[in-house]
């Protein structure tokens, strides 16, 4: 009877350890992204997990038009951006491609000038910009564009941001936390000029981002862990009772 009683925990433990192993944390990273470019339909010859906020780029670098195919994305209720900045690193002086999300829920995709920290002006950009384009998918906001970038460049200082709140069609400002302050950094274009199926490599050279149990596999590997344990534990418990 024991043993018997011990089964609904046993069938509980199996079913956490179900959870640990489809656990879509593994899904947080560039490369096992499913994305592929709004225009072509062609999947991106590179990806990077960027190293603040939770964002991911993908992007293609054209050598022969000297053009740069993006996907941006991020979870954000308000606002994302990318951005490339002509003339330095940092927000000041960029060129930002963003997602808004309105107040009916629609997503649209703008470009802005940001001259000063006050001062964030939809207009042109200083090149040319195509297929602009944002949606919402599993949760995370996503930007499509296409950019001229100077001839035979190698890199671009880019920039990426998210906000909470919209103010109609304009964005409102970004928190003021550490990360968001240093959500910038350089982007080298010759990565890898050819699709792969695994959507590329990381084109950042820095220390890659620091693992969280809500980031990646250590996640999955640790309830992976607990749960086995708890069904060892419980095994040994119902063979005790025999």
């Amino acid at each position: 009877m024991a043993s018997l009683s011990l089964l609904p925990i046993l069938r509980l433990s199996l079913a956490l350890l179900l959870v640990a192993m489809a656990s879509p944390a593994e899904s947080l990273t560039c490369k096992s992204r499913d994305v592929t470019d709004s225009s072509s339909g062609m999947a991106y010859a590179n990806c990077t997990d960027l190293l603040y906020l939770g964002a991911y780029l993908h992007y293609t670098y054209n050598a022969a038009n000297s053009s740069l195919s993006i996907a941006f994305i991020a979870v954000s209720t308000g606002w994302i951006s990318w951005a490339i900045n002509p003339t330095a690193q940092g927000m000041v002086g960029a060129q930002a491609l963003m997602a808004l999300k309105t107040e009916n829920g629609s997503v649209v995709a703008k470009t802005f000038n940001i001259s000063s920290y006050h001062s964030i002006v939809e207009s042109k950009l200083s090149f040319d910009v195509w297929n602009l384009k944002a949606d919402v998918k599993n949760g995370t906001t996503r930007l499509f564009g296409s950019v001229t970038v100077p001839a035979d460049a190698t890199s671009l200082n880019q920039v990426w941001q998210v906000g909470d709140r919209v103010n109609g069609i304009l964005p409102r400002i970004h928190s003021m936390e550490p990360d968001h302050k240093k959500s910038m950094g350089t982007l080298f274009l010759a990565a890898n000029t050819t699709a792969s199926a695994g959507g590329g490599g990381s084109a950042t050279p820095e220390v890659a981002r620091t693992p969280t149990p809500a980031s990646g596999a250590p996640g999955i590997q640790k309830a992976f862990s607990c749960a086995l344990s708890m069904m060892s534990t419980l095994l040994l418990c119902l063979m005790g009772f025999r």
